[in-house]
């Protein structure tokens, strides 16, 4: 019944996860104390619970930090945890990476599976569960506005309103995660001001990649000295550099005294960051190469060429770790020089039974080599495991092998999502198994019959969780 029911909703469905792609929600500061995510966060939250009135639901606006989506009555809440915001959108789509644009049978746009389509596939499924059945629970959609940020609006959410007693989180993988690995934010940094060198670094630009995305950009703005260097010849070096490193980097002169080098990767989610080519590492290579060959060192890139490089899991800095949550992961996600402060930005996923301790006197040790290079670890998100034997991981695990006709296991993975911001919740899809992880990426899309499906998967958890 269920089932049919969704099936009737199909082109509603498709619809109105549309729209919600055509709200460019990514973060912006904001000045406006309502809409502290920015004002096209604020409007991905009102389309949503507007709709959310128009198909019958309570809905809540929670200061403008969140929101939330609700029916059903009873002493006990069902959460269902998802995001409206989204990471920039970066270049290269090959349809307008806000226009919801369908092709072979999918939906374009970013945030397509990161949270939008599967949020809407939620929504949906508590509609069918409204109509055509009964729970014993209150069901709330509950919506954050910076999930791909620091998580404020969850934060806001916990201290002002009540906390889920079960739940999951559309935001990764189907059938069920039981662990996600703890998470780092690094940064070194030196202080880095224009010397006597013959070559300076005037500006840098990385679009603002946030640091949880493989950058699929970065440019380098030099200043040289043209009475000490022939810009031909300084060219000529770049260029013999480039090429024996065989990277994609362009080079511009803009003038007898500056030239811009730009390089070009393939955008990727941090937790994956071999999916992608990182625009910024080979970036500092080239740049640092081009330095020493002119007698000149930069502490800091001397440090990530030696010890970070294009490495994935830390290998040179000796904490390479892994374990049944799998593998450690280090991506560079930014590079800026701002107020005389030259940094680089890492986010790291930590295998769940590796201590962040170790990690840290890792960075410190090679750090210290550098008189000027400081370290910092700004921000840390603890893991979430929970026993594959838990009744929740198994009654998940079992509603998504009965529908699908599977026989798969819970799964362990580097992303984060709200799950691990609530006790008794784990995420649980929008990603089918074999399928690729699209979050994140350059052409983002949600395939439409994979999106009904999960609509499907979502009511009947709803149904059996909520009774």
């Amino acid at each position: 019944m269920l089932e049919n029911y969704i099936d009737t909703l199909k082109d509603e469905i498709v619809e109105k996860t549309q729209k919600l792609i055509q709200i460019p929600s990514v973060y912006s500061k904001s000045s406006d104390p309502s809409k502290p995510f920015g004002e096209n966060v604020d409007k991905a939250l009102e389309y949503i619970l507007n709709l959310g009135k128009e198909l019958g639901f309570k809905t809540k606006n929670i200061d403008g930090y969140c929101g939330y989506i609700e029916f059903g009555e009873g002493e006990e809440l069902l959460g269902i945890i998802g995001h409206l915001d989204v990471v920039p959108e970066g270049e290269g789509w090959t349809f307008p990476p806000f226009s919801g644009t369908i092709s072979d049978n999918k939906i374009f746009g970013r945030g397509a599976i990161d949270d939008k389509g599967p949020v809407i596939s939620s929504l949906y499924a508590m509609k069918a569960v409204m109509e055509k059945a009964k729970v014993n629970k209150r069901v709330r959609l509950i919506l954050g506005l910076n999930e791909e940020n620091d998580w404020d609006c969850i934060e806001h959410y916990k201290k002002t309103q009540e906390s889920p007693t079960i739940g999951f989180s559309p935001d990764a993988d189907f059938p069920c995660i039981y662990a996600e690995k703890s998470i780092m934010n690094c940064f070194v940094s030196m202080k880095y001001q224009s010397s006597n060198s013959c070559i300076n670094i005037k500006e840098i630009n990385c679009n603002n990649n946030a640091l949880n995305v493989v950058p699929k950009f970065c440019s380098i703005t030099l200043s040289i000295d043209d009475k000490k260097i022939l810009m031909c010849e300084f060219i000529d070096s770049i260029k013999n550099i480039i090429s024996e490193y065989n990277f994609e980097i362009d080079v511009y002169k803009i003038s007898d005294q500056e030239i811009k080098l730009t390089s070009h990767g393939v955008q990727a989610h941090a937790a994956h960051p071999d999916l992608g080519i990182n625009a910024i590492s080979r970036l500092i290579i080239v740049v640092n190469h081009l330095f020493k060959q002119y007698n000149t060192t930069i502490e800091v890139f001397d440090f990530f060429s030696k010890y970070l490089n294009l490495e994935h899991n830390g290998k040179s800095l000796g904490i390479d770790f892994e374990d049944e949550s799998g593998k450690l992961t280090l991506n560079v996600g930014r590079l800026t020089l701002e107020n005389s402060i030259l940094e680089i930005g890492m986010n790291l996923r930590v295998p769940i039974h590796t201590s962040t301790t170790s990690i840290k006197e890792a960075f410190l040790k090679y750090c210290k080599l550098y008189p000027n290079i400081n370290f910092n670890d700004k921000d840390f998100m603890p893991s979430l495991y929970i026993s594959k034997d838990d009744v929740l991981i198994k009654t998940l695990c079992k509603i998504f092998n009965e529908t699908t006709n599977s026989n798969v296991e819970p799964i362990a993975i580097g992303g984060a999502t709200y799950a691990r911001a609530f006790k008794n919740c784990v995420s649980f899809g929008p990603n089918f198994p074999g399928c690729k992880d699209m979050c994140h990426q350059t052409d983002e899309f949600i395939d439409i019959d994979n999106l009904i499906l999960s609509c499907k998967i979502y009511a009947k958890a709803i149904l059996q969780l909520g009774n």
